[in-house]
């Protein structure tokens, strides 16, 4: 199955930071059987210089970027304007370190 790194920023508005940490509990929910599943590889947030969240990383794999897209639509992260912008990149994994 194909691997992306998925960028994702959220939105610069001054209620944008509100936003995210609404829609927070929901999106790890999402998230999670797809962690335990192995399909996301890695995820978390970027954070600016002060340290709060402004968007997220994720390196995952999907059957196909028709499967990733479905995804996209309908994470809480995007359904609730979280993310404004996504960059999508296929990836090849090279090396994963075990922690």
């Amino acid at each position: 199955m194909p691997h992306y790194v998925i960028t994702a920023r959220d939105g610069t508005d001054p209620d944008a930071l509100a936003r995210r940490m609404a829609a927070r509990p929901a999106h790890l929910a999402n998230v999670t059987p797809m962690v335990e599943a192995g399909q996301i590889i890695a995820g978390g947030a970027m954070l600016d210089d002060a340290g709060r969240m402004i968007g997220s990383v994720t390196i995952a794999e999907f059957a196909d970027r028709a499967a990733l897209d479905h995804w996209l639509a309908t994470d809480p992260y995007v359904v609730q304007g979280v993310w404004q912008t996504i960059d999508i990149q296929p990836f090849r994994l090279a090396v994963l370190a075990k922690r």
